[in-house]
């Protein structure tokens, strides 16, 4: 697994050991992202501050952080994966760019975020167990997202369609086992 493109491209990443995460192949993310910095309704990614939940090796925030994102929060509950995250992020001289935090990103509501809002989340929760329209919940309710900020939520290509209430979706794109929404909080312009 590597960064695909940026100031990184190139550059290897470590995945935690195991089976517990699922890393987005590089292929997807080279679509994602080319999606992310072509759509009109974007918010881009220079200068960006990012969330990448069910973080796993941190690739997706990662990949942002090489394109031009400001800052990224990472949040994963496995020990395997913060060190993995912590260990790419070193490699990459990132850390003064993140903050990594062992969290339960099914219950955003309570975790407390700090200011400014978020202007992109990666919402990448394990395939078929339910997880993403719980975070998507606590995302709205917790006041993570700011004002036109956009969520991206990954999932397994045979699973059913995303509800999101409160969200608009703005596209959707299948991308071999993946299927990604395109999502912005239904307040936004």
């Amino acid at each position: 697994m590597r960064i695909v493109a940026g100031v990184h491209r190139g550059r290897t990443l470590v995945a935690p050991k195991g089976h517990s995460t699922r890393p987005t192949a590089d292929r997807t993310r080279q679509a994602l992202f080319n999606v992310l910095e072509h759509a009109v309704w974007s918010p881009g990614l220079e200068g960006a501050r990012v969330a990448d939940l069910f973080a796993g090796s941190g690739a997706l925030g990662l990949e942002a952080l090489s394109r031009g994102a400001a800052f990224c929060r990472f949040i994963d509950t496995d020990p395997a994966a913060i060190a993995a995250i912590g260990d790419n992020l070193e490699a990459l001289r990132l850390g003064d760019r993140a903050t990594v935090s062992r969290s339960d990103a099914g219950r955003l509501a309570t975790l407390e975020i700090g200011a400014p809002l978020f202007d992109l989340v990666f919402l990448d929760p394990p395939y078929a167990k339910g997880l993403a329209e719980p975070a998507l919940a606590g995302l709205a309710g917790g006041r993570w997202l700011g004002e036109e900020a956009l969520v991206v939520v990954e999932r397994g290509a045979g699973e059913p369609d995303l509800e999101a209430p409160g969200f608009d979706v703005l596209d959707t794109r299948s991308w071999g086992a993946a299927r990604v929404w395109f999502v912005r909080p239904s307040s936004a312009p």
